[in-house]
């Protein structure tokens, strides 16, 4: 085969394989690379917490992926990806509906070498009701959902009759998506006031419930940042319960596995993961929650396919263990394939080099002055605890450097820049 005719394509647009693109697309240009994405937008899943409070317009914080193709070199392939024919290697996609009118038709994407990108789900954990009442924060849509639905019943109550009752809302899983949607619907319902609900009082109109199975909350992260979150947390007025397991979800409560009853006007569920069902079908190696099993070089049992980032189970340095569902796993995992993919496409033997995490610590977000982290010191192996101002300003320096991946540093700095000044125009809570 001709080298130059070579065709990697990278399935799902999220942190690492957009950033996969971006890299090799400026490298290799659009006959070359592609990018497949259900949507035409791109938007940083951690803060999908922001855009479910209303502190982040999606319309502007959103990143068209057909500019960013046209910037980084890259072709974009918008629709839904229905499967691979993997003896032919091709991937199928459905068609592209808007309303009633076909954009683009169902289609077929032949590749030489294919990555799985795909992210994960919310695991529901086959909890009785969960599906039907739980609002998950999955994607964009689902964020906007959740603001729309926390809008509309802020509005019934401030409208009533009577007066107006506390808005119970129920978040079930204290990881870093639980911990920091209820942060940021604090800072959110401090200016509803402003906005005509002149009936509700911040302070006692909302009543925030982080329900946690484990003894305590970030319990994947060290024992110090999980007390100062949920100090923090408490000090906000949000009522933290650890070693509650969620047997069954109502249409206005919770219950326990103890037979506790919660009451929930709104639940929203961040109490796991698992990737998406159809992997399962695509006749490779799959674990219990559908995450495509990888080597230590991120390959799957077909050589021509990798996988990386929340969808792929990859092995971690202990033994025993696997890689977690983190952001900056997605982002490493995407620097690693950049040579490995460089040499294939241009006809070279790749290395037989393997994939090797370095854990730079956590951060997480509680309100807008406020974060939690734990730094960890490459040379020396110590880890270093931060709280307050510094980790937050930590925090959203995460966001930039997402950005500098993708858009470059000329397009990051304008960004921020113009990002900073819109803020003085802009609400600070979307309530439309």
């Amino acid at each position: 085969m001709d080298k130059q005719a070579h065709k990697v394509v990278i399935v799902g647009g999220g942190a690492g394989g957009l950033e996969l693109a971006a890299k090799l697309g400026r490298r290799f240009g659009p006959d070359q690379v592609f990018l497949v994405d259900s949507s035409p937008d791109h938007i940083w899943k951690p803060s999908l917490h922001e855009v479910a409070a209303g502190t982040l317009d999606i319309h502007r914080e959103g990143l068209s992926y057909a500019m960013m193709a046209k910037d980084s070199g890259f072709t974009f392939i918008y629709g839904a990806f229905a499967g691979v024919d993997r003896a032919a290697r091709s991937i199928r996609l459905d068609a592209v509906m808007d309303e009633q009118h076909e954009l683009f038709p169902a289609r077929e994407i032949a590749y030489d070498t294919l990555v799985l990108a795909v992210g994960s789900r919310s695991n529901f954990f086959g909890t009785p009701g969960a599906r039907e009442y739980a609002v998950a924060l999955d994607s964009t849509e689902q964020a906007e959902h959740f603001r729309k639905l926390f809008l509309r019943k802020l509005v019934i109550a401030n409208n009533g009759s009577q007066p107006p009752r506390p808005l119970n809302i129920a978040i079930v899983g204290g990881g870093a998506t639980g911990v920091e949607l209820a942060a940021e619907l604090v800072e959110a319902s401090k200016n509803i006031r402003y906005y005509g609900l002149d009936r509700l009082d911040p302070a006692h109109s909302i009543r925030i419930t982080l329900l946690e199975g484990a003894g305590r909350i970030l319990s994947a992260l060290p024992p110090k940042m999980s007390d100062a979150a949920q100090r923090l947390l408490q000090e906000r007025g949000i009522e933290v319960k650890t070693s509650v397991r969620v047997a069954s979800v109502q249409e206005d409560s919770l219950t326990d596995a103890e037979g506790r009853q919660y009451p929930s006007d709104i639940c929203v569920w961040a109490a796991g993961i698992e990737a998406p069902a159809f992997l399962a079908g695509l006749g490779l190696n799959v674990n219990h929650r559908n995450q495509i099993v990888v080597d230590r070089m991120l390959r799957t049992d077909d050589p021509h396919i990798f996988a990386i980032g929340d969808c792929a189970q990859a092995p971690w340095d202990k033994e025993g263990e696997f890689l977690p569902a983190r952001a900056q796993v997605a982002h490493q995992q995407a620097d690693f394939l950049i040579p490995l993919l460089r040499d294939r496409i241009e006809g070279r033997e790749p290395p037989q080099a393997t994939f090797r995490f370095k854990d730079y610590g956590s951060l997480v977000s509680v309100g807008h002055t406020r974060g939690v982290g734990s730094l960890m010191g490459v040379l020396s192996g110590k880890s270093w605890f931060v709280e307050g101002l510094v980790a937050r300003m930590m925090y959203m320096s995460l966001h930039l450097m997402h950005h500098l991946a993708v858009l470059g540093a000329g397009r990051t700095f304008v960004m921020a820049i113009g990002r900073l000044l819109l803020k003085r125009s802009a609400p600070r809570v979307k309530l439309h």
